[in-house]
């Protein structure tokens, strides 16, 4: 029996006066994985978010989480999701532990219950240490950890992360992955935004993405990557000379039509992505009596994928409301 999906869009369209910002979106979003929707600032990506939390009602198309209309449930979805948006919700003067107690009585969750899992999110998010302390003292991830715990105060059957780690520091980044991951392993399902790809890369089950308010591609990061072609065997040789027999070379090792970068000594020629391939080009490149001064195997990336979709890359702002 097919598992329904806990989030389920289609056709979902949403305009800002002349703007249209949303044009016939779908999605689908399977129980227990993190689901990435990629894209450039502007994209529509926080205003699909916001349709789907029940901030924003869509001008067409239906929507359903845990089960319930976006539109004709909404008090029904907002007790099964979670959401952490762009900005910080916490109030700075109260403490962590604060904070999560506030998050629990907006819920008018018992008391006791409140007590309970304001301290066990705080433990879980190692803000325990820190609990007594006012969030203006906090840095930039422990805020944004505190954030999410805010989040969780209801277990929620879906989190929504709107852009979670922007503007947070290597190792704070890192520790929101970490993060995330572990509410995976325990079952949440987690709706993700970002612009940042390695973040896509990193996190998410499945992608969609998102540019100029249309989706575009959906699928596995896997899968979108193979969907772009193959490998890539790049060269740079060490005289210049060289590079006519260098990609002679290359051609007769992959039966494709190498590259040449004018100026730059390098040579490149797409591949099938095989585990020997780097081993095969150097010994065409041997056998042709070329000095290599570098060789690299290049897979496809979420940057080649986004920029062969759209042309441009995910740091381009666009117009948006």
């Amino acid at each position: 029996m097919t598992m329904q999906p806990v989030v389920e869009a289609r056709g979902i369209v949403k305009r800002f006066g002349s703007t249209t910002a949303l044009q016939d979106v779908d999605l689908s979003v399977p129980t227990g994985t993190v689901y990435g929707l990629l894209g450039p600032n502007g994209a529509g990506k926080t205003t699909m978010i916001r349709i789907l939390s029940t901030l924003l009602r869509p001008d067409a198309g239906t929507a359903r989480v845990a089960g319930h209309d976006v539109v004709r449930q909404a008090t029904a979805v907002r007790y099964q999701i979670g959401l952490t948006g762009q900005f910080s919700a916490v109030d700075e003067k109260l403490t962590g532990r604060e904070n999560l107690r506030l998050f629990g009585r907006l819920y008018h969750l018992p008391g006791q219950l409140i007590r309970q899992r304001a301290e066990e999110l705080l433990a879980r998010f190692d803000l325990l240490e820190a609990a007594g302390r006012v969030v203006r003292t906090y840095s930039g991830g422990m805020r944004r950890r505190l954030d999410v715990a805010a989040s969780l105060m209801i277990e929620p059957a879906v989190l929504f992360l709107d852009e979670p780690t922007t503007g947070l520091d290597p190792r704070s980044r890192n520790q929101v992955w970490d993060l995330v991951r572990g509410l995976v392993r325990d079952g949440t399902t987690v709706l993700l935004t970002t612009q940042y790809l390695d973040e896509a890369d990193q996190l998410a089950d499945r992608i969609a993405v998102i540019d100029r308010g249309r989706l575009i591609a959906d699928g596995t990061p896997t899968d979108l990557k193979a969907g772009i072609g193959g490998a890539r065997i790049e060269v740079v040789v060490e005289d210049p000379a060289t590079l006519p027999a260098a990609a002679a070379a290359l051609a007769r090792a992959f039966t494709t039509e190498p590259h040449i970068t004018p100026g730059a000594r390098r040579v490149s020629a797409l591949t099938e992505g095989a585990r020997d391939d780097l081993l095969t080009a150097v010994r065409a490149l041997d056998a042709a009596d070329v000095t290599v001064e570098d060789i690299t195997l290049r897979r496809p990336t979420l940057d080649d994928v986004f920029l062969r979709l759209t042309g441009h890359t995910t740091t381009e702002e666009q117009e948006t409301p």
